[in-house]
């Protein structure tokens, strides 16, 4: 039996968490450079904004419906997520971290266990969300299921039904054939808009339709063997356990960073700025993996609206000839490919970088002339190079992230915002992580 536990418009529940005087009120957080709408309130919805509506379209319809906007704050995201996904790790026996605001539980075997003490595994899904909303301040609903995809489908219907009071539990195949027909096919977790539209031409309407089709047309018409995995979730059988988490504990074949720029930038200095701040936080998110880096990719975008011809974005890959975490040697190489990428007079407004090729440190090819490669940060046997990103990495983490960085990523001089920095005017404070951010109450 799995559980999904999905916490409710979660960028917005986490702002209300400390301004609880916007409940009831209609709020929007909009993405990294205040673009456009990423999440919405219940009000919001109802006044008919959708993700992705730009902020320049809507901020009139804002402004008269008088909506609360919000700047992402990721940094308070990731904490209250990260609060979020403790308890349920310690609550039941195991947990997927499926994203952000979602997670998969592992609730095979409980039934007979809590019986004597709790009465059913939906007494304990409704514990569960009583919990998480008690301990965070976060709502969320609960979908209890014999497969991954029912359970994904259960709670689609607990956060659109509030007569479920936020759980639904489909423990019997009467439940499951009503919630199956209740949700259009293409609404399925797995089924993507081009799928959905060779389902409906073929009479597949909804999930229940789909739950009935043979194993061959499942294979012919859904994506092969996974649409056919697919169908048996739906029936009951389970074809999935829990996956490793993407909280960390999931090694990641690549580590980017990129940003759209707060204003389009034509100067050199600025642009190596903006690379290698990217350069500098993609490297510490590797020695914090424990990895090194074997190739390096820098991209560069002009604007598509702009008067310029030619081709708007590009980029320029470099395999490195010994892999490393050092910033400093990835600073001067992203330096190196910007060179190659860059045109003078060009107006730019987004910049990314990429480390990929991730391996271990201890079995990597020597350099011939230079030390042997950069351990990641920590490790006993590191030589210079791990030794300085050791204390790169451990004045930031004490005294703030950015605290100390290259020279290269550092703002125009005299101080004040650095010029790629993305717009953010409606962002808070970081609450839970930033001593200087802690909320003082009178």
């Amino acid at each position: 039996m799995f559980g999904l536990v999905d916490c409710n418009n979660f960028y917005v529940s986490c702002e209300r968490v400390f301004q609880p005087r916007l409940e009831g009120r209609p709020v929007v957080v909009l993405s990294n450079n205040d673009g456009c709408i990423i999440s919405r309130s219940v009000e919001a919805k109802a006044l008919g904004l959708k993700i992705g509506d730009p902020y320049f379209q809507v901020k009139e319809q804002l402004r008269r419906e008088q909506v609360q906007v919000f700047s992402s704050n990721y940094t308070l995201y990731g904490d209250m997520s990260r609060r979020v996904m403790h308890y349920l790790g310690a609550t039941v026996p195991g947990v997927e971290i499926y994203s952000i605001d979602e997670a998969f539980l592992d609730l095979s075997g409980l039934e007979q266990h809590l019986t004597p003490y709790l009465g059913s595994i939906d007494t304990l899904a409704r514990r569960i969300r009583e919990g998480v909303k008690a301990r965070t301040g976060i709502p969320v609903c609960v979908g209890v299921a014999p497969s991954k995809t029912l359970a994904k489908l259960a709670n689609r219907l607990a956060k659109k039904d509030a007569g479920l009071g936020g759980v639904l539990y489909l423990d019997s195949a009467e439940r499951r054939a009503w919630a199956l027909k209740q949700v259009a096919v293409g609404d399925v977790w797995g089924v993507g808009r081009q799928y959905a539209q060779k389902l409906t031409a073929a009479g597949v309407d909804s999930a229940a339709d789909l739950a009935r089709v043979s194993e061959a047309f499942a294979r012919k018409h859904l994506g092969g063997v996974v649409g056919a995995r697919l169908v048996r979730e739906l029936q009951g059988y389970p074809c999935a356990g829990l996956a490793p988490s993407e909280d960390g504990t999931l090694r990641r074949q690549s580590i980017s960073c990129s940003r759209t720029f707060g204003r389009p930038l034509r100067e050199w200095p600025s642009v190596l700025g903006a690379v290698s701040c990217f350069v500098g936080k993609a490297a510490e998110k590797v020695r914090k993996q424990g990895d090194l880096a074997h190739v390096l990719t820098v991209s560069l975008s002009k604007s598509r609206f702009g008067p310029e011809a030619g081709r708007h974005s590009r980029s320029a890959v470099l395999t490195l000839p010994v892999p490393t975490n050092d910033t400093r040697e990835l600073t001067a190489r992203a330096r190196l490919l910007l060179g190659r990428l860059w045109e003078p007079g060009g107006l730019y407004v987004n910049a990314g970088v990429v480390l990929s090729g991730l391996e271990l440190p201890g079995g990597q090819q020597l350099g011939l002339f230079g030390e042997a490669p950069a351990l990641a940060a920590g490790a006993a046997a590191g030589g210079k190079s791990a030794q300085v990103m050791a204390a790169l990495d451990g004045l930031n983490a004490r005294f703030g992230r950015g605290t100390v960085q290259l020279a290269a990523s550092l703002g125009p001089k005299g101080g004040g915002p650095t010029p790629w920095q993305g717009q953010a005017a409606w962002r808070t404070p970081a609450y839970t992580t930033r001593l200087e951010d802690l909320m003082m109450v009178n």
